[in-house]
């Protein structure tokens, strides 16, 4: 009886799981369901495709394989594509207004889509990080800050103005979008020699690295799908999506290390709150100078009075001291010869459990 039941059971799994994916339904709203589309029906392209205003040739065979293989393998990561959906609601009117104060296509948002799902906090095995996945030296090339106490690749704003003036760059340069998208993944360098070498400029023609050709025809999948999501069978309500990234700006100006906690206090929010709307700040504290911070939408009514205070009460109830390294101290020995616990001492001095020291190294103590 059993072996019968177990039978039965895998015939009816084989039964279900076999049917097209065009036969399975998801419920959009409490009285309507739309139905998925198969994969094939997903890839059965009609009409003028355009990137950047460049017609893609998908009536040629080689082309059009390449394209359909990125949109099989976007839509089939359903979670991905949903995830993708929600964050884009999040930041792309950002994206877009400073795409066009720059004059460049807004096709170019999908981007950072690829390069990081618009997480600021992605990073690869090479070393790049942020929406736009920038390396350390090119970041540092187009004006972000990026140091010990603040990556600005993380910065939604200036990372992207950063990846404008670059790929500005990078269209003068090869007179293309599609090839400047190349040249971000693969470098001008090894752009420039693969053209000389095939004595080629078409970047549909050009023998390129397989993980470059994948990226840019992915960039143009995404583009497809989230213009279209309906077509792809994605039904999201705007409900669904996250809200636009709304924050008010506080400025002020400090002659000392601020404590991320004091300004969390000050505008009446958790201190999580001022690392995820400020991902570019490394550490707990905040250096001296000034600072401009975001914070949630109507926090910034009594700021200023309020970290006034804290920053008063602050300063009388601590005396800032410096201990100089000696020869064989470490930071263990040092919090312990001042009373203080290490997790004080690294947070005061905004290090890491990593940090080495030196003799002759100035670190603040209370």
């Amino acid at each position: 009886m059993i072996r019968y039941r177990l039978i039965f059971f895998i015939v009816f799994s084989f039964i279900v799981f076999a049917l097209p994916s065009s036969c399975q339904e998801v419920r959009a709203g409490d009285f309507q369901t739309n139905t998925i589309p198969s994969l094939m029906d997903s890839i059965q392209f009609s009409g003028e495709i355009q990137f950047c205003e460049i017609k893609i040739p998908h009536e040629i065979l080689g082309i059009r394989q390449r394209l359909e293989k990125e949109v099989l393998l976007a839509v089939h990561n359903r979670p991905q594509v949903i995830l993708w959906m929600k964050r884009s609601a999040r930041y792309f009117s950002i994206i877009e207004k400073i795409l066009k104060q720059e004059n460049l296509p807004l096709d170019l948002k999908y981007v950072p889509v690829v390069e990081s799902a618009l997480r600021p906090h992605s990073a690869s095995s090479k070393g790049a990080i942020g929406y736009w996945q920038f390396l350390k030296d090119t970041g540092k090339r187009y004006g972000l800050r990026i140091d010990d106490t603040i990556d600005e690749r993380r910065n939604i704003f200036k990372s992207t103005l950063a990846a404008c003036s670059y790929l500005k760059k990078l269209n003068a340069e090869f007179d293309s979008y599609l090839l400047a998208l190349a040249a971000y993944n693969m470098g001008e360098f090894g752009l420039n020699t693969q053209i000389e070498t095939q004595e080629n400029r078409d970047f549909f023609s050009l023998y390129l690295p397989l993980e470059t050709q994948q990226y840019v025809f992915k960039i143009i999948a995404v583009k497809m799908i989230l213009e279209q999501p309906e077509k792809y069978g994605f039904f999201l309500k705007e409900t669904d999506l996250y809200p636009a990234f709304r924050f008010s700006k506080i400025n002020f100006n400090s002659n000392a290390q601020i404590p991320i906690v004091m300004i969390a206090k000050a505008a009446l929010i958790p201190f999580k709150t001022i690392k995820d709307m400020n991902p570019e700040i490394r550490g707990y504290h905040l250096d001296s100078g000034k600072i401009t911070l975001l914070i949630p939408d109507g926090k910034e009514k009594g700021f200023k009075e309020r970290f006034s205070k804290l920053l008063s009460a602050s300063s009388k109830k601590y005396t800032t001291k410096f201990h100089v390294v000696q020869p064989g101290e470490s930071l263990t020995r040092i919090a312990q010869q001042h009373e203080m616990t290490l997790v004080s001492l690294l947070r005061l001095n905004n290090f890491s459990f990593k940090k080495v020291i030196h003799p002759g190294d100035r670190l603040l103590i209370r």
